[in-house]
């Protein structure tokens, strides 16, 4: 039996009473935000980092993916993304590439930190940063309300409807929403800034010499900062075996992940061309790629995406590939819309072939629908993140930060929406959805 301290029952403050209370300042927490006060919502952002942005800031991964289809003839993707690139374009805080598929903007995101700051500042969005959401206050499969806890104590934010952008989805679990964890999950990856890191060799050393250093067989990537020369992201490991949904497995996969960077840098010092190197930054929590996946209204599947199939209620775009990295070896599997797939085995082993006989034509996009995002179980809530309703396949491909960002600004858009019909997040008609989401500069096809 386990031991146990009963807390005293306490009146808690209502710190906040809101239309629309999102929880999770990623982009897509952010741009949920904004979507819903550009309609006239009174809104409520809680993070509990520092600053906004979430794996693009916090986590240092510095890459959006194309806009466009996977032809580059048609963009697919507008909104608050194409908002933010330009706003970052201003500062020279952007590197293009327009024919990149996987890598096509390159940012510096603690410039982004502080164009989010703004958007939320200009779209009076009332934010708690340092602030963590603790649990939902039920009435019946109702959210009434949320409590958080920051430096001013424990309070609560009264909501009529909640938006879940925690990517772990912590309030659409206390809410009832029932969701899976998989057996075997794609394990996250710790990033690092670096300065002098090696543009090329990393990984024959790597693979010749990593036992010395208790380092796995792996595999992974790195790439620029813009305005900062001789600084590289670097993504060079996994951390294997961990469901950063449970607090012990977190703050394990969070230490290891940091020791996982200094092994490589005393592996380059020891055995490569790294006398010159220095540790510039970590990340202030781990990418986390994924962790509890949803059983909403609708349940995007694999075969979905790769045959971009068209949905009344599509709220999003994708080009980007299925990607599903290996729980174990490093190794990754990608699958593309024109049928072809490579897979990455353990030990670096490169194998291609197709996932599906040649066809005269290819689909060109994928869409997320609406339904995704809901569920019967909890008549309010609408989720906004990796956690959306998907199988593993389509998760591979939906999980990026473009893609998730659209998802972003529907929720917003669906939030506002759905105060006319008492928070009723399901209730809503798709036509109007996507008629909001066109007329807030989304790509709606």
């Amino acid at each position: 039996m386990n031991d146990v301290i009963r807390e005293p029952a306490r009146d808690v403050p209502v710190v906040a009473d809101v239309d629309v209370c999102v929880l999770g300042g990623s982009c897509t927490g952010v741009f949920a935000a904004v979507r819903a006060a550009r309609r006239g919502a009174r809104v409520a952002l809680v993070e509990r980092q520092n600053a906004f942005g979430g794996v693009a800031t916090s986590g240092l991964v510095n890459v959006w993916h194309t806009l466009h289809d996977t032809e580059f003839r048609t963009r697919i993707i507008a909104g608050l993304t194409e908002e933010t690139l330009g706003r970052l374009r201003q500062r020279n805080a952007l590197i293009e590439r327009p024919d990149n598929p996987s890598s096509a903007y390159v940012l510096n995101t603690e410039e982004l930190k502080i164009e989010l700051d703004s958007l939320v500042l200009e779209h009076g969005i009332l934010a708690f940063l340092h602030t963590s959401y603790c649990a939902a206050h039920l009435a019946g499969d109702r959210i009434e309300a949320v409590y958080i806890e920051n430096k001013n104590g424990r309070g609560a934010i009264r909501a009529r409807v909640f938006v879940d952008a925690t990517g772990d989805g912590d309030l659409a679990a206390h809410a009832g929403v029932p969701f899976a964890v998989a057996e075997h999950l794609q394990p996250p990856t710790a990033c690092a800034k670096v300065l002098h890191f090696p543009g090329s060799g990393f990984r024959e050393l790597y693979n010749a010499h990593r036992t010395e250093f208790g380092l796995d067989e792996d595999s992974g990537w790195q790439g620029p900062i813009p305005g900062l020369p001789g600084l590289v992201m670097v993504a060079q490991t996994h951390v294997f075996g961990a469901n950063c949904a449970d607090a012990c497995e977190l703050t394990a996969a969070e230490i290891e992940g940091r020791r996982q960077i200094r092994a490589v840098m005393d592996l380059l010092r020891r055995h490569g061309d790294g006398k010159d190197l220095a540790l510039a930054g970590l990340p202030s929590y781990i990418g986390i790629r994924e962790t509890r996946r949803f059983h909403t209204d609708h349940v995007l599947t694999e075969n979905e995406v790769l045959h971009g199939v068209r949905f009344p209620d599509a709220v999003a775009n994708g080009s980007y590939r299925v990607d599903v990295h290996h729980p174990s070896g490093g190794g990754f599997l990608f699958k593309y819309l024109d049928g072809t797939q490579v897979d990455y085995c353990n030990g670096g082993q490169r194998i291609t072939g197709r996932w599906r006989p040649e066809t005269p034509e290819n689909p060109t996009f994928y869409q997320i629908p609406y339904r995704t995002m809901t569920s019967a179980h909890c008549p309010n809530l609408i989720l906004a993140g990796r956690m959306i309703g998907t199988d593993r396949g389509a998760f591979g491909a939906t999980r990026v930060m473009v893609n998730l960002n659209q998802v972003g600004e529907a929720a917003g858009e669906a939030a506002h929406l759905a105060l006319a019909r008492d928070g009723r997040v399901r209730d809503l008609d798709p036509a109007a959805l996507r008629q909001a989401l066109a007329g807030g500069g989304s790509e709606v096809r």
